[in-house]
């Protein structure tokens, strides 16, 4: 499975953004999909997962009520629309596929395949 991330950029605090991520190679509509990011010299963080189906979704606490992780199985894309961005939110962020149907608690290890990441960068 090869996904690939785009729709990153520079937007200022307060703004909005929404990355995708299209994948290929694979049978899109019966993987969990996630979003994770990783600060310069931070680790890797959980941001958002939907099911398979598109009926679950959990994300982290630190964007709960201001990202929504979406998806369209007929295009086997997976979405991250970012609101009321923060300069801490600045992050490549991460897409991944998992081969689970979902993925209930944000694990990193759940995850199969990984694209190569958008950057984000939030100026305050």
């Amino acid at each position: 499975v090869r996904l690939q991330a785009c729709g990153g950029g520079l937007v200022q605090a307060g703004g909005s953004l929404r990355v995708s991520c299209a994948a290929s190679g694979g049978t899109f509509n019966r993987y969990a999909m996630g979003w994770f990011r990783q600060a310069p010299g931070k680790e890797r963080h959980f941001v958002a997962t939907i099911s398979w189906n598109g009926d679950y979704t959990y994300y982290a606490d630190s964007v709960k009520g201001r990202f929504t992780i979406f998806r369209d199985n007929a295009k086997n894309t997976v979405y991250l629309q970012m609101n009321s961005l923060k300069p801490e939110d600045t992050a490549v962020y991460f897409c991944a596929a998992s081969r689970q149907p979902a993925d209930w608690g944000g694990s990193v290890n759940l995850y199969d395949y990984w694209g190569q990441g958008t950057l984000v960068t939030v100026s305050s």
